[in-house]
């Protein structure tokens, strides 16, 4: 094939509007890291219980092997499990851009739609100041808690405090 034609392919496959489904909304468990004898053992990842969680929270978990992004979070409307020794769960995140909501479109049908219908674009960590001074002050500490993060901002549940983003 001609690399003119397959040029032409591309962007007539790109133009048919094909729908990209993503994970985002999609029903995962939060994790967090082992400790470092767990880590010697090949664990890299455990489950974090409810009991872990504060009421009212939100929480955001990097490394979730449910989620193509590897991200998983739980905002502070997010129904909890009575039960404390549960795993908790969350939904599947991506980063974003402060202001763009449309980088949070949920495109998986089988997603909650009291879910995918309040999830914005927003900060779930810390202000960006803050996340670049612990950066800048810890870059090791910071890279093993954040991973390579360098957004506060992630697809998450506006919150029923919150006012519309």
């Amino acid at each position: 094939m001609s690399p003119r034609l397959a040029v032409i392919l591309s962007a007539a496959l790109l133009a048919s509007g094909c729908e990209v489904t993503t994970e985002l909304g999609k029903p995962c468990v939060l994790v967090k890291k082992p400790t470092a004898e767990e880590e010697a053992q090949g664990i890299r990842s455990k489950p974090v219980l409810e009991s872990e969680i504060a009421p009212k929270q939100d929480f955001i978990s990097f490394g979730a092997t449910d989620c193509e992004d590897l991200i998983c979070v739980r905002d502070a409307d997010y129904p909890r499990n009575s039960n404390p020794n549960e795993v908790a769960m969350g939904y599947c995140s991506q980063e974003c851009v402060e202001g763009e909501d449309g980088d949070c479109e949920v495109t998986d049908s089988s997603v909650d739609e009291a879910l995918s219908s309040r999830i914005v674009c927003r900060s779930l960590l810390l202000d960006q100041t803050s996340l670049e001074d612990l950066k800048r002050a810890d870059p090791v500490t910071y890279r093993r808690t954040f991973g390579e993060t360098n957004s506060p901002y992630f697809c998450a549940g506006n919150l029923s405090s919150l006012p519309p983003q």
